[in-house]
């Protein structure tokens, strides 16, 4: 019995597959292009499950694909995903392509409360996309370039449009580029820990989504939350994960119940 989870998020589409126990046996993650629906359809044929859960943005739109697929929120599928990579996690901070969830967690493992920054780019992977090359560095140089800074040049715009015209202008008077990068991460460090000032948070967070790949802003966000921040092996398929999860557990439980029913 096999099961997966498919993430189709604004930036990427993650795949998760799963046998009985929850043991991953397949994991992709690839960029959704422009035409996310035919990313999946390639994904899906690489595998052979007995059933699929699909997530995030583009949930509905897989049912074009996979009628028979139930959709489930992000907010679901992550809270599933993020307490079977760390057990007991009563929290989770997830940035992504194009928006920023924080989520606290039942003692069972049910979401509590959750805030979600989904009306601006601010803070979410393409913001830094766009300040990286504002400062004409790839997305690796800007982190390293940060994380390298001895001091931070401080940002005052937020803003995906005003923030690009604020670095180009911040250069023009001479600051230098790391420590422009530098801070643009301590203001969405400060953003980020803003919203979470929203939901009870306690305990160690997991930060999850392709935002947790940049060490500076995971650097940045601990400090800034002033809690433990733990990053897991593969922080963009969590969500996945928690897809998968849910639907081998809908597997079981339906063969359980017809097992019952034939005694």
């Amino acid at each position: 019995m096999r099961a997966a989870g498919i993430d189709i998020g604004s930036r990427t589409v993650k795949l998760v597959a799963v046998e009985a126990g929850g043991a991953i046996v397949h994991e992709r993650v690839e960029e959704a292009t422009f035409d996310p629906l035919k990313v999946c359809a390639r994904l899906v044929a690489e595998i052979s499950v007995d059933a699929i859960v699909a997530t995030g943005y583009g949930r509905h739109l897989f049912q074009r694909l996979a009628p028979g697929a139930e959709p489930i929120t992000e907010i679901k599928a992550a809270a599933i995903g993020a307490r079977a990579v760390m057990p007991g996690c009563r929290a989770l901070v997830d940035v992504g392509g194009q928006d920023t969830k924080v989520v606290a967690l039942e003692p069972d493992g049910r979401v509590l409360k959750f805030a979600m920054n989904d009306r601006c780019a601010a803070g979410t992977g393409r913001f830094l996309e766009v300040m990286a090359a504002a400062l004409a560095f790839t997305p690796a140089e800007f982190v390293s370039a940060a994380l390298a800074a001895k001091r931070a040049e401080r940002s005052s715009s937020m803003c995906a449009v005003f923030a690009e015209s604020e670095v180009v202008s911040l250069v023009a008077r001479g600051a230098l580029r790391d420590e422009i990068a530098l801070g643009i991460h301590l203001a969405i460090a400060s953003r980020t820990a803003g919203l979470a000032g929203t939901v009870p948070l306690e305990g160690d967070v997991l930060f999850v989504g392709g935002g947790a790949l940049n060490a500076c802003l995971a650097r940045e966000l601990g400090r800034a939350l002033k809690l433990p921040l733990v990053v897991p092996r593969s922080p963009q398929t969590v969500a996945a994960y928690g897809a998968a999860l849910h639907a081998i557990g809908s597997l079981t439980w339906a063969a359980e119940r017809t097992g019952r029913k034939a005694k």
